[in-house]
């Protein structure tokens, strides 16, 4: 198995189609690009010609939707295996998954929480080393957000943690997330962070939400990045070290250059602590 080889740089912006015409003759400069595998697989036509000409330009991640890592159901292997070639076909530099579970029986087309135990833990650390068998290299285990935690015998940053040690995996590291379940279940968003295993970073994820009330917020990536959670992202640049920050926007997606702008902030960000760093090591 391959450990972090094909290491992503600066900031990143979600793939949507209803962009990409607009980008693929005049790309912006942005450091890497995400897209949800299920997706892309198999597209043809002017959509498919555009993701190719993006793909030969650009670094690329997959963050997959479907892949249920926490069900009792058998682990699509199939499905696994194609995005495999489909990585190896475009060049793309990582996958990525929550951990989470979206099947019993069947797909459920929702990202649920998996039960905070011992017994889960290993369960999803047994399937993300076959995923990673299979795909011959790390895949990178995101923090979801979640509005219940059912049989709860461990704090959710306990159980991560135990996740990605057994598993031996990388860490897709979703700020947004954080604040919205700190909010929710009342916990502190640094001290969860300052928990996170930083060595595992390989990138990062920032995003809106919906306010709902002023003790639940709703995880929509549907709005702009609120100030919190950029300065949940800059806590993380002091004390990690700045590494890959990626823009998720999945609804109500503005016109392209209020979704640049938002880009930009995390550039800005990123260079802000980066010359910091500089200056502390000197």
């Amino acid at each position: 198995m391959n450990p972090v080889q094909n290491h992503l740089n600066g900031a990143g912006l979600g793939l949507r189609r209803c962009f990409l015409s607009q980008i693929v003759d005049n790309p912006p400069e942005l450091g890497f690009y995400e897209i949800a595998p299920e997706n892309w697989i198999g597209m043809g036509g002017k959509l498919g010609k555009q993701f190719r000409a993006m793909t030969e330009r650009f670094d690329f991640v997959c963050h997959g939707l479907s892949l249920s890592l926490g069900s009792t159901d058998p682990l699509d292997e199939p499905f696994v295996l194609a995005v495999k070639h489909f990585m190896q076909e475009h060049r793309i530099k990582g996958y990525s998954e929550h951990l989470s579970y979206c099947s019993q029986g069947g797909h459920l087309y929702d990202l649920l929480p998996m039960p905070f135990t011992a017994e889960a833990a290993q369960h999803v650390a047994h399937r993300i080393r076959r995923v990673q068998d299979l795909l011959e290299q790390k895949i990178a285990l995101e923090n979801i957000s979640y509005y219940a935690a059912p049989g709860q015998e461990m704090t959710e940053i306990d159980f991560f943690n135990a996740v990605v040690t057994e598993a031996d995996c990388d860490v897709l590291l979703d700020i947004n997330n954080i604040y919205v379940n700190s909010v929710n279940q009342g916990y502190e968003a640094e001290a969860f962070l300052k928990a996170m295993p930083a060595s595992r970073i390989r990138y990062a994820h920032v995003a809106g939400h919906y306010v709902e009330a002023e003790d639940f917020l709703v995880d929509t990536h549907g709005g702009a990045v609120i100030d919190p959670v950029w300065k949940l992202l800059a806590k993380a640049y002091e004390w990690f070290g700045v590494f890959p920050t990626l823009l998720e926007r999945d609804f109500n997606i503005p016109a392209l250059p209020e979704l640049l702008r938002e880009v930009d902030t995390i550039k800005t960000i990123q260079n802000a602590w980066q010359r910091y760093h500089v200056r502390q090591s000197a």
